[in-house]
């Protein structure tokens, strides 16, 4: 009889999340006012995070910005002081290091106060194939691009979860949904990343925390550098996206408290492709 019950409120709340989604396609929802939170951005010295660190700063947030570079963190923040004529504070830390990001969590306590937007975007990539990449930066990848979200969750999440307001966001990647050819340990990384991001989202929501809102961002190639020599087949309808449009559709994706951004929105397609195709491949008999 349980399982009965449990399986029609499934069924129930698919239907009624799927009408949701489907009037959000005419309505949108309002977009939040940040105007006041403490938004931490890792990897804030350079591209994206930098973007995303200005973005916010206009909008009226207040910025707390990690980076492992040190110049580029303080050049953010000067272009913060210098484009919309406010103070953000800038920490030097290695987010793959656990014992620096509790030193350094505590210490922005102590110094700002509680986070109320937690961007998690620092990332590396090594842009070798699998077995060139030496063990050290396959490890550093897995460190920095996923574990690193561990740490930070267990820093600045029980704050949030004791207000019971506060939002959580991953900058993942494409590469998070499915596998890419060179890109072993970084896919490996980014689907752990969302995979992480959805539990503990699941895992908010089963414990009453419905308050702390969650994004999980799923970009094709960003056009900052880090992808360089990247190439696309279809550039029409799989582009290298442009650090400026990917930061507004992220921001945006965060005001409206979006669970999923996928950029393009194809990638969402491509994901269900590659699931079916591998689950029928695997239902062949091999001969």
């Amino acid at each position: 009889m349980n399982f009965l019950l449990e399986t029609l409120q499934v069924l129930l709340m698919s239907l009624v999340y799927s009408l949701e989604a489907f009037v959000r396609l005419f309505i949108p929802p309002r977009k939040k006012n940040v105007s006041g939170d403490f938004v931490l951005l890792t990897g804030a010295g350079s591209g994206i995070g930098r973007l995303m660190a200005l973005e916010f700063a206009r909008l009226g947030a207040r910025l707390v910005l990690w980076d492992i570079n040190e110049d580029g963190n303080k050049e953010t923040a000067s272009m913060i002081k210098e484009t919309h004529g406010a103070r953000a504070y800038t920490y030097t830390c290695d987010c793959s290091n656990r014992e620096e990001v509790y030193r350094i969590a505590n210490q922005v306590k102590r110094e700002v106060g509680d986070i109320t937007i937690l961007i998690n975007n620092a990332g590396i990539v090594t842009g070798k194939k699998f077995m060139e990449s030496p063990d050290s930066l396959i490890e550093k990848s897995m460190e920095v691009n996923s574990v690193a979200h561990f740490w930070m969750y267990k820093a600045f999440l029980p704050a949030m979860i004791a207000a019971n307001h506060g939002h959580l966001v991953s900058i993942a990647s494409s590469a998070g949904l499915i596998g890419v050819n060179g890109l072993a340990d970084y896919c490996a990384s980014k689907f752990a990343a969302v995979g992480f991001a959805e539990s503990m989202a699941l895992e908010l929501l089963a414990t009453g925390c419905d308050g702390v809102k969650t994004t999980i961002v799923c970009p094709f190639f960003i056009n900052t550098g880090m992808f360089d020599g990247a190439n696309t087949k279809w550039p029409r309808i799989m582009p290298i996206l442009e650090p400026e449009y990917a930061c507004r559709k992220i921001v945006d994706a965060v005001r409206r408290e979006q669970v999923y951004v996928y950029m393009p929105r194809i990638m969402l397609d491509l994901r269900a492709f590659n699931f079916m195709a591998k689950f029928k491949g695997h239902g062949k008999k091999s001969k």
